[in-house]
């Protein structure tokens, strides 16, 4: 990538950002080299990072595919989507439910670059890309992209993945509800938050590397996660760290020391 062309097209290529630092620590290769030298500072911190990383990925997959295998949810917003990696949300649900409808939505440039990958739907189903900000829901919600897609007289399943260490207090409580409150009952919120409570020392200094790389980010304990889902109806195991969720053989032998991020499934009355 020319530096001095991503400036004119409006990239922020002189700061690191969270989703290009992620492609990084997981082999992509839509990144910068102020990406790469916020990862290894980040890994130098933390060696069980990129392992940290994939089980949150995977962690997304396996909640797609249980609400749509055994929830029956044919529409997701997936805010927070990150780089393009295969296999994403709707490769995952359109395996189970070829009709699915998924938006992705997300606010980095590069993101933005590569969100042709995030649209190759299967024939029967659809998907879209918003360039919009979490903080913001009010414009992921009245975007004609959410609108044509989504039909909120069914289910929708809300992907929080990975998003939610990004958005500090007070405003973390507010805008989940906000996506929350108009998706109909019967509905699931999927969401992953990000923790020290299994390698306090190493992932806060992880928090520090992000915070001095202007992405301060927020750690929760179990009780504090647990609390994001009051009022839903928890899906077994209920909040776990994340490689215990409905493990597969890919989680055999995972250490949870190496695991900074708890995970649910729960479900709208």
């Amino acid at each position: 990538m020319n530096a001095p062309q991503d400036r004119q097209s409006g990239l922020a290529t002189s700061r690191a950002h969270s989703a290009r630092v992620y492609d990084y620590i997981l082999g992509g290769k839509d990144h910068y080299p102020v990406d790469v030298e916020a990862g290894k500072a980040m890994c130098r911190h933390w060696p069980a990072l990129p392992v940290h990383m994939m089980e949150n990925r995977r962690f997304m997959h396996r909640a797609g595919r249980f609400l749509a295998q055994e929830r029956g949810i044919r529409q997701f917003l997936d805010v927070g989507t990150g780089l393009p990696t295969s296999p994403n949300l709707h490769e995952v649900v359109q395996e189970v439910a070829p009709e699915s409808h998924v938006v992705y939505v997300d606010n980095d440039p590069v993101v933005l670059a590569h969100a042709r990958a995030l649209l190759q739907s299967s024939p029967e189903g659809a998907t879209a890309y918003v360039d919009a900000d979490m903080h913001d829901p009010d414009t992921i919600l009245d975007s004609p992209e959410f609108r044509d897609l989504i039909d909120l007289s069914r289910p929708v399943g809300l992907m929080l993945i990975g998003i939610l260490h990004f958005i500090l207090p007070p405003d973390d409580r507010r805008l989940v509800k906000r996506l929350l409150d108009p998706l109909p009952s019967g509905s699931y919120l999927a969401m992953t938050i990000g923790t020290a409570d299994f390698a306090p020392e190493e992932v806060n200094r992880v928090a520090q590397e992000y915070g001095q790389q202007n992405m301060p980010m927020a750690l929760r304990d179990l009780p504090t996660a647990t609390s994001f889902f009051d009022g839903l109806e928890l899906e077994e195991p209920g909040v776990t760290q994340v490689h215990t969720w409905h493990p597969g053989p890919e989680q055999a032998g995972v250490d949870g020391r190496d695991i900074a991020m708890y995970g649910a499934v729960a479900r709208k009355p």
